[in-house]
């Protein structure tokens, strides 16, 4: 039996959400844009001065990053906090975070590539749902044509399911139908999770979300025979792959989507490839990480919420 997680309670407009930087910075027209996003949404966006931090590749010491997490976890008039944008260094944030601030606060975690690295603490380390949604900047910034709408506000603001996902690419590279605890992110940041104290540890049965941009067909069969060395793909009941734009061999031979294929054909329940969640060409869906779906193939396949990701 999967794990009952804590749900996060709901956002209402005129929320606060805190706007943090646990990975890399971005440029200020950008941030300034995806906070203009959030205000048309109906959102009070706010941050701290440390936000715009560098040093090098990341936004500032892990210290202060962490500290920045804390602060928004504490203050009880901030709803949800958004990251800035992914990049790299999420993890090195994690040994500052305390699981029992997580549970206390309760609140809607955002954010997806390198940010898988704290979606899998809030939900693994912290038993807390947390969404694989839009960053402020990439996504948030560029408006409904680089995010989905319907998504994010369904799984921050109803506290009902999100139901029957479909996407006019989704493909069946397995046939069959699974359900179990919805988990994953980025297939890089969850590799580079193994023999760590902060591990991608999804339970038996669960309906693994794996999604990655750029990296090369041996890349990508590195990274799966990484998980799958660590046992983490045998406990699975199903899989949905991403678009993973970009992980084609140059010169076009192998495909990134005929290597993923390869790879999954002794694997035993269904598996779809290309939904758009993540990196993505077009509006990426916000997923709930730790609540229940099932993935369903034949001529409309789709991957299902079924259960409430607030409450």
């Amino acid at each position: 039996m999967s794990p009952v997680l804590i749900k996060p309670r709901p956002l209402r407009s005129g929320d606060r959400i805190a706007i943090v930087a646990p990975a890399s910075p971005c440029a200020r027209d950008e941030f300034d844009a995806g906070v203009a996003e959030l205000r048309r949404l109906g959102f009070e966006p706010v941050y701290e001065p440390s936000v715009f931090d560098r040093e090098g590749y990341v936004a500032g010491s892990a210290e202060g990053r962490a500290a920045a997490i804390g602060a928004a976890l504490a203050d009880d008039t901030v709803r949800a906090i958004v990251c800035v944008r992914g990049g790299y260094g999420s993890v090195q944030v994690l040994p500052w975070l305390d699981p029992a601030d997580v549970r206390r606060a309760r609140k809607p975690f955002v954010g997806y590539s390198d940010l898988t690295s704290l979606l899998t603490f809030v939900t693994g380390r912290c038993g807390v749902v947390a969404f694989h949604g839009p960053t402020v900047a990439g996504r948030l910034e560029r408006g409904p044509s680089a995010y989905d709408e319907a998504t994010l506000a369904g799984a921050l603001m109803n506290a009902r399911p999100l139901g029957p996902l479909q996407a006019p690419g989704l493909e069946t590279f397995r046939p069959g139908e699974a359900s179990g605890l919805l988990a994953g992110g980025n297939l890089t940041q969850l590799a580079a999770s193994m023999g760590t104290p902060y591990a991608f540890d999804p339970p038996t049965g669960a309906v693994l979300f794996l999604e990655d941009v750029n990296e090369r067909p041996y890349r990508l069969d590195r990274l799966w025979t990484q998980l799958r060395l660590a046992g983490v793909i045998e406990r699975a009941s199903a899989i949905v792959f991403g678009e993973f734009p970009g992980c084609d061999e140059p010169g076009g031979d192998p495909l990134g989507r005929d290597t993923l294929a390869r790879l999954v054909r002794a694997f035993p329940g269904p598996v779809l490839f290309g939904f758009p969640s993540g990196h993505t060409a077009g509006a990426a869906m916000t997923l709930p990480f730790g609540v229940r779906a099932r993935v369903v193939t034949g001529s409309q396949p789709a991957l299902v919420i079924e259960e409430a990701a607030v409450e």
